[in-house]
């Protein structure tokens, strides 16, 4: 299934936020609403875990919190990354501390994970929008190829294929190591 413009006549990201939620989820970008894909076994596999392993680590450290299909608004988009890693003193939190339901900002590290037969131009155009708006770490994982492009701002990107290749991680979980084949072995579950 591929994403396709469910407006064909431009809309005010304000008229868009106040749309009741579609499912799959619907982005807002440049004026036009973009369903998005209904994620598939790969997808999910990958994106319940590592929204864990993340958050294993982040969690008690209180250092970096994974958010699993957050729609993040900012720059006049609003967009749902397959998962938001946020680090924890940029989550949006209320006056008394709970989380907030709207985050107005970008990820510190957006991640992507392509479903069968979508094309990668919108995430990875989501990615750089990321990046251009604050992010620090962007990942386009591809489950049926095996392979992961790193963005980084103001670097060319990064194509990982080598089931030895590490992946980049933001600075704050720098001393977790994981490589790419570790990381799509999380689709043989035991």
């Amino acid at each position: 299934m591929v994403s396709t413009p469910t407006s064909t006549k431009p809309i005010s990201l304000a008229d868009f936020l106040q749309l009741p939620e579609t499912k799959p989820a619907s982005e807002y970008i440049d004026g036009r609403i973009h369903q998005k894909p209904m994620p598939q076994g790969k997808h999910s596999t990958l994106q319940g875990r590592f929204t864990g392993e993340i958050n294993q680590i982040g969690l008690p450290q209180r250092t970096v919190y994974a958010f699993p299909e957050l729609r993040c608004t900012f720059g006049g988009r609003s967009i749902i990354p397959d998962i938001s890693v946020f680090t924890w003193d940029r989550i949006p939190r209320s006056a008394s501390g709970e989380v907030e339901n709207t985050f107005p900002i970008s990820p510190d590290w957006a991640i992507k994970i392509l479903s069968p037969d979508q094309r990668p131009t919108r995430p990875i155009s989501n990615i750089l929008f990321c990046l251009n708006n604050g992010s620090s770490l962007g990942w386009l994982v591809d489950p049926d190829e095996k392979t992961v492009i790193i963005f980084q701002p103001g670097q060319q990107p990064v194509h990982l294929e080598e089931p030895g290749d590490r992946l980049l991680m933001l600075p704050i979980l720098d001393d977790w190591t994981l490589t790419l084949e570790e990381m799509f072995n999380w689709l043989n579950l035991p």
